[in-house]
């Protein structure tokens, strides 16, 4: 898996300025990064923050539009991670594991302070909506905006594990492997068929130029 950070233009929160840090743990496994963060390495904690922040923020602004609602729960959970530290479980996958502890910790906000609080879990998980990014491989074309209209047609017609498993897959670039233990699916097949057939569905709504 690759742990370099993405890169992006425009940062929510405080740019990467300590490249040393980045060049001691770019190179590590996320076993070898977790560990040491588990152990109490500053350092370690310090480039979990500021390779994933950016990343917390895109996904969990999928489930709120509130922007303070989603950055007071990424700033929750890591503070969480920290007072927790060497009691954590293993984590083989740290972008996965984040990825799953967001989504529940934005889900319990929202029905903490609004009037959802007895609402599953599911329904919450309903109001998820896709972006359409330009870096989509399927609306680069030369009829950009009538593609990305018809995507984002195509989007708003998939089930809500649909749309999910389209971002994670296009969006973060994760494995199928990754995508199952976000989704909790207990076999990778699953988010493999979940993907295709989602795409399948978008395909039918992408009609081809000169149409």
């Amino acid at each position: 898996m690759n742990n370099n950070p993405k890169k992006q233009s425009n940062s929510i929160f405080i740019p990467v300025k300590h490249l040393e840090t980045i060049k001691v743990f770019e190179k590590k496994s996320d076993c070898d990064i977790w560990n040491a963060f588990n152990k109490g390495d500053e350092m370690a904690f310090n480039y979990l923050y500021r390779t994933y922040v950016q990343e917390l923020y895109q996904f969990g602004s999928q489930y709120s539009r509130d922007s303070s609602l989603v950055k007071d729960c990424i700033q929750n959970l890591f503070i969480y991670l920290r007072r927790r530290r060497g009691e954590l479980s293993e984590v083989t996958n740290i972008k996965g594991y984040l990825f799953r502890s967001i989504q529940r910790e934005i889900i319990r906000s929202i029905k903490a302070n609004t009037s959802l609080k007895g609402v599953e879990d599911d329904f919450l998980d309903g109001q998820f909506q896709i972006e359409v990014s330009p870096e989509v491989s399927l609306i680069q074309s030369e009829s950009e905006v009538e593609r990305k209209r018809q995507v984002k047609h195509g989007i708003d017609q998939l089930t809500t594990k649909q749309r999910k498993a389209i971002l994670l897959f296009y969006e973060e670039e994760l494995s199928y492997k990754e995508i199952a233990e976000i989704m909790n699916f207990s076999e990778v097949k699953t988010a493999r068929k979940l993907i295709y057939r989602a795409l399948a569905s978008l395909k039918e709504c992408i009609k081809p130029t000169g149409e």
